[in-house]
């Protein structure tokens, strides 16, 4: 027992001074894999090489060349190179730790000390917010600290165990597509620029640096894509053969730029009116930091959607937005007559309607008058007199007549036979014909 501790004594003492000449530091990240590569003397071709940890004990080796796989990890030896290359997938942070590279040979194997660092797979405590607007661009700066760390390099999301591998672009491939990566050395700093925002650029992105040994170093972006929307916008209304002036404020730093005025439902494609149209005119005041453009004499397809400012690269808040609408003079004289003209035939109408109504009224009222009054001179002057003695001096017993018929609504022999048969139960019907027939 003492001399198989012995043995690994001795082991563990080789391979301490075998490995303070060459430590081979690899770095990867949760969830990622990591390389280690071997490199080996000449003459060491053939021989079989592994990978293991601790003690390096029969149950330490975690792979070698005559099993090039097991579970996660697998072995690849380059006769050419001379160099093998050991492979551990899925890594979690308990794989962290030390590791050494063995050459088989007969009597002591030959090794070298590893050293691996698993950090975690995502990134980051912080991340810095950036806004911009669509259609436009924006600049995303990530500082490195050494120039050293000699590759650069952005991806979207926070994986950072994938980003170096899905990367957009690096600093030994500056361009591609919508983004651009520029170096300053001296400031240690680089910036990605995109252009042509949409919304589909909004979410995550991380800078990161690949150092010569240890984990890359990364900064992480938010970026929000904003809708592309003016920041000035107003509505201007003219007459057809008039004058009218637009107004267009800018930034006090553009007072050199050159001012511009075009037409169109997108400002992408609007056409110039300065300078292809004569009826508009700029005049540019640097004092109020602002610009009019006159159009003369207004015509009705002058009317739609104008846009003006100081920036050819449409930077948001540099521009305005005008609604223009054209009316043609005449509209507005014979509008307000029309309509009074309209009321005023109206009320006679009603007035006439009125009118006749009321003097039908007292026409029917008037012949009913006239009508009863000679219906009654007709009743004094025949039956009355002759039958008043006889009206009077009988007692009947028959119903009064209905209280719906009218007098004139009977004939002269129906108004005859009426009052012949006209109740005298109540003496007082008999006073009042009597009384008007002596009036009479």
């Amino acid at each position: 027992m003492r001399v198989w501790n012995l043995q690994n004594l001795l082991l563990a003492l080789c391979i301490c001074v075998r490995s303070a000449a060459g430590l081979i530091r690899v770095s990867g990240y949760e969830g990622g894999e990591v390389q280690v590569s071997c490199p080996y003397s000449e003459g060491y071709e053939s021989y079989e090489k592994y990978l293991c940890k601790k003690n390096c004990g029969n149950d330490d080796v975690l792979i070698k060349t005559t099993e090039p796989n097991k579970n996660k990890y697998s072995i690849h030896d380059d006769n050419q190179k001379r160099v093998f290359t050991a492979t551990i997938s899925d890594l979690s942070r308990t794989d962290a730790g030390r590791y050494w590279c063995g050459v088989t040979r007969n009597g002591k194997d030959i090794y070298t000390d590893v050293s691996l660092e698993v950090g975690h797979d995502t990134c980051c405590a912080q991340s810095t917010k950036v806004q911009s607007y669509e259609e436009s661009s924006v600049s995303i700066s990530c500082q490195y600290e050494s120039e050293d760390q000699n590759l650069k390099y952005v991806c979207r999301g926070n994986q950072t165990s994938t980003c170096l591998e899905k990367a957009i672009l690096t600093s030994d491939n500056k361009q591609t597509g919508q983004f651009r990566l520029t170096d300053d050395k001296v400031s240690k700093r680089f910036t990605v620029t995109i252009t042509g925002l949409t919304q589909n650029h909004a979410g995550s992105y991380l800078c990161g640096v690949h150092g010569n040994t240890g984990l890359d170093v990364f900064s992480a972006f938010e970026l929000e894509v904003k809708e592309w929307c003016c920041v000035r916008s107003s509505k201007l209304s003219g007459i057809v053969g008039r004058p009218v002036t637009m107004q267009c404020p800018y930034p006090p730093q553009h007072g050199d730029n050159r001012k511009f005025l075009c037409k169109g439902d997108h400002r992408n494609n609007c056409t110039d009116m300065v300078t292809r149209r004569s009826r508009f005119t700029l005049q540019d005041d640097v004092s109020s930091s602002s610009f009019l453009v006159i159009i003369t004499e207004l015509e009705a397809g002058d009317a739609g959607t104008y846009w003006c400012g100081s920036d050819s690269q449409w930077t948001v808040g540099n521009y305005t937005r005008i609604q223009l609408s054209a009316s043609h003079s005449n509209a507005v004289v014979f509008i307000v007559p029309a309509v009074l003209l309209t009321l005023t035939f109206a009320l006679v109408i009603v007035y006439k309607y009125r009118c006749n109504k009321v003097r039908g009224a007292g026409a029917n009222m008037n012949r009913n008058v006239i009508k009863a009054t000679e219906t009654e001179e007709v009743m004094a002057g025949a039956d009355i007199y002759e039958n008043q003695d006889k009206a009077c001096s009988q007692q009947g017993t028959s119903k009064p007549q209905s209280a719906g018929q009218h007098y004139d609504d009977v004939g002269d022999d129906q108004q005859e036979s009426i009052y012949q048969n006209f109740t005298t139960t109540d003496d007082i019907y008999c006073n009042e014909m009597y009384n008007k027939a002596n009036r009479r």
